[in-house]
């Protein structure tokens, strides 16, 4: 009888490590996404981690390449990795890199861009902004055979948020065909202003409650074509007159008048669970307090996208390379700053090299904790391993 009850005990505990390691269809379970996340980063170098942060253009990693415009860029037309960029990309590993329109030629060319891009060292992810409309890398290249849109407004007037579903979705589709991860798009910009030239029919709607419903369907179109979209650019571009590629755009509004209009549709967003969210480069002072680039002050970055409107996934800046930043700071002090502000990806700065050792500085001398760092690795991360 004694042997009896001991073989039965033995019997339950084996039973009992079963469960505990496998599923009830014997499938071994495995680490969690969180899991994955925190093993990849205790293995990462400092160097690696720096890397994960900045999103840059194929050019950034030509160092024989110097430009001022980006005009300059336009005939380069870099299309293929060099050995340049591979020598450089060995010591700068790069998070992401996204391409303009004088980067893609053609389909046979784009298929062997990308992988060469996504073999580089940093695992980068492909961006491109492609919203449909005037701005759409693809869909304006006339070797491309796909849908064109008139614009965003033109989906906004019709008032059926379907529409905004249908064209994320194709746009998602073709993307993912061709090895996209990141569509920086839709704009949730409400156009308020009319005298707006650097938004207008790029933005769904002049009314929040028209715009929101859009952002979120297009966002969701996206999301079932495979393709990560990204809503800009916070805390609103709509009501302003300049275009903050080459200088300074403001808007005067408070922040409760913001809360009534412009926050509406990246409130929507935030609730719908958007991954990115790109800032402004545009003043607003009286948020801020001071007339500097929304992308540069915690007040905005964290205390009200953070905080105030619960956002934890990734902050990403605008293009660091636009006058709106060169004219006020230099490369180094733009990088850190925008980190220091709560951004997690630095893109397109100016000057890559300078920017990478500029923050790798500050982390080594404190200026940036390490902690935070890891912060915006681990939303990097967490991106990187949902795409797989």
């Amino acid at each position: 009888m004694k042997q009896l009850k001991l073989w039965m005990l033995a019997a339950i505990l084996t039973c009992g490590s079963l469960l505990t390691s496998c599923t009830s269809d014997d499938t071994p379970v495995g680490p969690s996404p969180e899991d994955k996340v925190e093993a990849q980063l205790q293995k990462m170098t400092l160097r690696e981690k720096v890397g994960q942060l900045f999103f840059i253009r194929p050019e950034a990693l030509d160092t024989t390449i110097h430009w001022k415009e980006y005009a300059d860029l336009m005939p380069l037309e870099l299309q293929a990795v060099n050995n340049c960029m591979k020598d450089v990309n060995e010591k700068y590993p790069v998070g992401g890199i996204i391409l303009y329109a004088w980067n893609i030629k053609d389909e046979a060319q784009l298929a062997q861009f990308l992988p060469q891009l996504k073999a580089l060292n940093g695992q980068p992810l492909m961006c491109i902004d492609e919203e449909g409309g005037r701005v759409a890398r693809i869909a304006n290249n006339d070797n491309f055979h796909v849908k064109k849109y008139e614009s965003m407004a033109s989906i906004g007037a019709t008032g059926n948020p379907k529409n905004a579903y249908e064209c994320g979705n194709t746009i998602g589709t073709y993307l993912n065909h061709y090895g996209f991860d990141i569509d920086f798009a839709p704009v949730a910009d409400v156009n308020t202003n009319p005298e707006n030239i650097v938004i207008g029919p790029r933005a769904f709607s002049d009314d929040p409650a028209v715009a929101a419903p859009m952002v979120t369907n297009y966002l969701q179109g996206l999301k079932d074509a495979g393709i990560t979209g990204c809503i800009k650019h916070f805390p609103g571009h709509g009501d302003t007159k300049a275009d903050t590629h080459y200088g300074y755009a403001q808007t005067q509004k408070t922040w409760a008048e913001m809360l009534n209009c412009e926050i509406v549709t990246f409130r929507a967003g935030i609730q719908w669970g958007c991954q990115l969210i790109m800032t402004a480069h545009i003043s607003a002072p009286n948020v801020i307090g001071e007339d500097i680039p929304s992308t540069m002050p915690s007040v905005i970055l964290q205390d009200k996208l953070r905080r105030e409107l619960g956002y934890q996934n990734i902050i990403v800046t605008d293009a660091m390379d636009m006058g709106a930043i060169t004219q006020q700071y230099t490369v180094d002090k733009a990088a850190v700053g925008c980190i220091q502000a709560g951004a997690d990806i630095v893109l397109c700065p100016k000057d890559f090299v300078e920017a990478f050792e500029a923050v790798l500085t500050a982390v080594e001398n404190g200026t940036i904790t390490e902690s935070r760092l890891n912060q915006s690795v681990r939303r990097i991360l967490r991106l990187k391993f949902s795409a797989d």
